[in-house]
Formats: structure tokens, C-alpha cells, sequence
């Protein structure tokens, strides 16, 4: 199939992917009078006494809102905020499919950070929760860290933490199948934004010691002065030796690969300098750093990638509505970084020992264990951590 074809031909029919349901009948006098005035004015008023009850007289309990300002759109780049409204409908769909999360899209028209976050804020009382989307680097850090400080509700850029708890849930079995510890292995990164960024963060968090990230200039470092402030940060706990040099040279005795890049930056040749059993995520999309027939002949052992169509997809489908589901049943103030680290060990746990194997570290998208896996130990990691509110 010509997917880009029949897409632009079914989005035109579709006209929109969601709309707006009534869920209660106003179609007399009396279901008129208790859905809208005068019967409304009371839940108003309990809401006035007390704020918390919107969580319980409206639909805001299991209602987010997905974000973007169309600077960072899926791979297109900065194409603007009214051409990332399909992506952003898409991403509500995912939302209520795979959590049965109701979501609504918003594409706001600015890149003034400042300006940005108070449009956010100012609207974020209508929801339980806030997924950012599509906001290019580093301005998405900035953006998140002061949402999170405003807002009493989660605020979670799924670019960033999405990709980072798959990423994570992935090289735990994939470390489990080559016999590898994570103590022990050399991570190499192809990119240098915020999915790189994120991923690095959680896989030191999980107990991950030698990272090394590489952007299009070469190795990043501390001290180098070709990085933007969320690099600079990032080089002070990466890269401990303070090597310089491209990709290929930081892949020698490396032995795992993680690619959130551009397409086609490794080669066989590159990989076969690589660790044995090397391990390799190849995660640009629609075309991956190395396809996985390439990595596979350059002596890897476990390769994924993000695309549908190759074994070991990292795919974000998987984090972000089970995510969402538990954040909300327990009505959690913050997602935090226990509640990331459970959901990818319920993701990696899915798997049994006796099922894993190079071409299944990860489950699939349409698992129907996945969603209320990450639910359930999301929830609890919010108890356990204090976020909860219920």
C-alpha cells in the first residue's frame, strides 16, 4: 500500500479523526434542564466550594490534553502548528484506544517559551493531565520543567519520557538475552536531543554507568563549546573519559547502540567494531541509522528499531496510555521518575524468561497485557512515591 497516498485520500473523508460525543441526553425539557440550567448552576457551585470536585462532576478525570507548536513535527520538522493537528488527532486517538484515555488536541501558535507556558497554564484547570508533543529541543526542557513547577497535573513530554521508558523496558531484556549487566556495558548514542537526552537520564537512573552521546559534531563532552545548556548538563554525567571523535570511532568496543538520529549514519562495518552479542536500537523513523538485514551482518546480536514492519519495535503506544490511565485512576499530581522506571520493568516484565529471545524483547503494540500492566504499576509507583491523590 502507498501509505502516504491513501492516508492524504482517507484523512479527506474522515475530515478529523475525533469529535466531541454527548455522553447525556438533552432532548426534552427535563434532561435539558439537569445537563445545562438551571440544574448546572449546583455542581458549579459545589466546584467553586471545592476545586477538587471537577475531578468529579466533569468529564476532567479522563480527559488530557495533547500539546504541540508544530516545531518538531514526527520527523517533518518544524512545519507549524495547523499542519501538526493530524499528528496531534492521532495522538488522541492512540490515547483512547490503547487507555481509554479521552484526549484533545491543541496546537498553539508561538515559540516564546514564557508565552507558551502560560497559555497552558492558563487552560490546564479543564484537565486531569497535559502530554507535550512535537516541541523541538532544548526549548521542550525548558518548557516542561516550567509547566511542572506551575501545574498541579502531570505534565509529561512523551518525545522525551515516552521513548525513554520503552527504550529502557527494551535493553533490559535485550541486555537478559546477550547475558550482559547494565553496570557493565559501553551505550553509545546517535543524537543529542531530548528523546537521547531523556533515555540517557532514565538509563542512569536504572543503574546504567557509561554513556556516551554523539550529535553531528562529534562525541559530546564536558567542556566542549558547541552545546546547547540541556547538553552541557547532560556532558557533566556522560562520557567519563572525555572522548573525542565521530560515531565510528565511539563505537569501537562499544556494546549496545541507540539511535534517535537521521537515517543511515551506521554501517555493517561500524557495528562489526562493536562488543560480541552487540546490541543495537535503531530508532529514526521512517528510515533507521542501519536497517537490521545491515546491523544483523555487522555481528549484532539484538537490533530494534521503530518501525512496524521489523521485530522489536520501540514504540511509544506502549508507555504513554497505560502511563496516562494510572496517573489518572490514582489522580496523581506529577508523573515522576519512579512511576517511568515502573512502567518500563512492567513492560520488560511482560515478557517471561522462557519467551525471550533476540527478535522478542519487547512486547507489541496491540498486547492487550500492556496497557493495564503500565496502569497498574504506574499507579502504584505514585502511591509508593507520594504523587497520588486518591
Amino acid at each position: 500500500m502507498d501509505y502516504a497516498k491513501e492516508s492524504l485520500r482517507l484523512h479527506g473523508e474522515w475530515k478529523g479523526k475525533i469529535e466531541v460525543m454527548a455522553t447525556v441526553p438533552a432532548n426534552d425539557r427535563e434532561s435539558l434542564s439537569l445537563a445545562y440550567t438551571p440544574g448546572v448552576a449546583q455542581p458549579c457551585l459545589a466546584i467553586q466550594e471545592d476545586v477538587t470536585k471537577s475531578y468529579e462532576l466533569t468529564r476532567r478525570h479522563n480527559l488530557v490534553a495533547v500539546i504541540t507548536d508544530g516545531s518538531a513535527v514526527l520527523g517533518l520538522g518544524d512545519i507549524g502548528p495547523e499542519a501538526g493537528m493530524p499528528v496531534m488527532e492521532g495522538k488522541c486517538v492512540l490515547f483512547k484506544t490503547f487507555g481509554g484515555v479521552d484526549a484533545f488536541p491543541l496546537c498553539i501558535k508561538t515559540k516564546d517559551v514564557d508565552e507558551f507556558v502560560q497559555t497552558v497554564y492558563n487552560i490546564s484547570g479543564s484537565f486531569g493531565g497535559i502530554n507535550l508533543e512535537d516541541i523541538a529541543a532544548p526549548r521542550c526542557f525548558e518548557i516542561e520543567r516550567k509547566l511542572k513547577e506551575k501545574c498541579d497535573i502531570p505534565v509529561f513530554h512523551d518525545d522525551q519520557h515516552g521513548t525513554a521508558i520503552i527504550a529502557l523496558a527494551g535493553l533490559t531484556n535485550a541486555l537478559r538475552v546477550v547475558g550482559k549487566r547494565k553496570e557493565e556495558v559501553r551505550v553509545v548514542f546517535s543524537g543529542a536531543g531530548s528523546a537521547a537526552i531523556s533515555i540517557t537520564k532514565l538509563l542512569l537512573l536504572a543503574g546504567f554507568q557509561d554513556i556516551t552521546l554523539v550529535d553531528k559534531f562529534g562525541a559530546v563532552y564536558e567542556g566542549c563549546d558547541k552545546l546547547n545548556w540541556a547538553q552541557r548538563e547532560i556532558a557533566k554525567v556522560t562520557n567519563r573519559d572525555r572522548q573525542q571523535g565521530a560515531l565510528a570511532d565511539m563505537l569501537v568496543g562499544a556494546d549496545v547502540f541507540i539511535g534517535v538520529s537521521a537515517p543511515n549514519l551506521v554501517t555493517p562495518e561500524m557495528v562489526s567494531t562493536m562488543n560480541g552479542d552487540a546490541i543495537v536500537f535503531a530508532c529514526a523513523n521512517p528510515t533507521p541509522e542501519i536497517f537490521p538485514g545491515d546491523a544483523k551482518a555487522g555481528g549484532a546480536r539484538v537490533v530494534a528499531t521503530g518501525r512496524s514492519d521489523y521485530p522489536n519495535q520501540i514504540n511509544n503506544v506502549l508507555a504513554f496510555p497505560g502511563l496516562f490511565r494510572g496517573a489518572l485512576d490514582v489522580r496523581a499530581s506529577d508523573i515522576n521518575e519512579a512511576m517511568k522506571l515502573a512502567a518500563a520493568h512492567a513492560l520488560a516484565g511482560l515478557i517471561a524468561p522462557e519467551e525471550l529471545r533476540d527478535d522478542y524483547i519487547i512486547p507489541e503494540a496491540f498486547d492487550p497485557r500492556v496497557g493495564p500492566a503500565v496502569a497498574k504499576a504506574v499507579a502504584e509507583a505514585a502511591r509508593l512515591s507520594g504523587v497520588a491523590r486518591i
